[in-house]
């Protein structure tokens, strides 16, 4: 007998995550999300995690209840609007549209305290179900800016596609994602594919890698994000359980490339995977990366722009293995920019080289990649 999902609501204390500042993957600062576990229940999902969806009975709750026994935050949008009151404007991650959000609407009501209080908002999905609240979405991009994107790792073209289907189980298919990943870009929201992760085995063949950035250009995406599979605790467990029911011959390739207390995949792995996809996206003139959003009026939007670039030069610097001390290098002259709170070109007007030397982990020859990224906005 198939089982029905369990709602069952609670009222935790707080909703708001915050970070010291933004990650230069996603580029948000903050993260809160209405829902603790998912109806979609993907096999390889890294929310299985005892840090995500913590449980007493980790091995029971991870196989049977993560998928089917649904905790809605029914305080969500109290505990958002008092947590964003008393916060800084910038990027926050939410939004859930699994099934359950159609009785809920927790994540709507979400968005419209973002609205409310004029923060910028980027939303990772699974379903065209996000399309209910496109004239909510645009209204934020109106004030601040918005940013949906889907996560889809294969295309109907792929080989190995009915499988991944069958791994991602009540998700809805590809082709609806890419559908509404349509509907958005025509609406003006910035929009793209989240692939992650990478499954090895099953969704890092050239072939695929080449669907899913076709089929995003094709449907307006500005960027294929990808990323490789994370395992830990009781996760690791379950997948490789799912591995040797199916996939018996690429378990041990798993166990190979997440060696116990890992959590990430071996890095050699990985690396030619990133390198292909970045090729392909600019052949299809899209980006392997995630465009920084703007929010509108930011007196700091320079410094933003500046920092974008270094950390996507980090990015293309780690993946063609060039001295670590290099990469420490710009990664510390972002992480120092970003917390620059005066205004960078105004600095640079007035100070020229020395103004850009005084901030912290800027030396000398950073300083003028710092002055040659500003010259290509400020002109001169």
């Amino acid at each position: 007998m198939t089982r029905r999902a369990q709602f069952v609501p609670y009222r935790p204390k707080t909703i708001l995550n915050k970070h010291k500042r933004p990650d230069h993957w996603f580029w948000v600062r903050y993260s809160a999300y209405p829902y603790k576990g998912c109806q979609h229940g993907c096999e390889f999902c890294y929310c299985r995690e005892q840090k995500y969806y913590p449980y007493e009975d980790a091995d029971l709750a991870v196989r049977d209840d993560f998928a089917y026994r649904i905790q809605p935050k029914e305080n969500a949008p109290n505990l958002l609007r008092r947590a964003l009151h008393r916060a800084p404007v910038d990027l926050i991650a939410t939004g859930d549209y699994q099934p359950a959000e159609r009785k809920f609407q927790l994540s709507r009501r979400m968005l419209e305290v973002c609205l409310e209080l004029g923060f910028p908002v980027s939303i990772l999905e699974r379903s065209p179900l996000v399309l209910r609240d496109l004239g909510l979405i645009q209204d934020i991009n109106d004030r601040a800016t918005a940013l949906v994107f889907f996560s889809i790792i294969s295309t109907p073209d792929s080989a190995h596609y009915q499988t991944i289907c069958r791994m991602e189980r009540l998700a809805p298919p590809p082709e609806k994602r890419f559908a509404a990943m349509e509907q958005l870009a025509r609406a003006g929201i910035l929009t793209g594919t989240c692939m992650m992760p990478i499954l090895p085995g099953l969704c890092d063949d050239d072939a695929n890698l080449q669907y899913v950035v076709k089929w995003t250009a094709e449907h307006g995406g500005q960027f294929v994000l990808a990323g490789g599979l994370t395992l830990a605790n009781q996760q690791r467990d379950f997948f490789f359980g799912v591995l040797a029911e199916r996939f018996p011959d690429l378990l041990a390739r798993y166990q190979a490339l997440f060696p116990s207390g890992s959590y990430g995949p071996i890095r050699s792995n990985w690396q030619g995977t990133a390198l292909r996809l970045k090729e392909l996206c600019e052949q299809y003139g899209i980006s392997d990366r995630i465009p920084r959003p703007i929010i509108p009026g930011d007196k700091r939007t320079l410094n933003k722009l500046v920092v974008e670039a270094l950390a996507n030069q980090t990015y293309y610097m780690e993946l063609n293995d060039e001295p670590k001390h290099r990469v420490w290098a710009y990664r510390k002259a972002a992480w120092a920019i970003g917390d620059t709170p005066q205004d960078l070109g105004l600095i640079y007007r007035q100070m020229g080289l020395k103004g850009l030397e005084s901030i912290q982990n800027v030396g000398p020859k950073m300083a003028h990649v710092v002055e040659r990224l500003l010259k290509g906005w400020l002109g001169g």
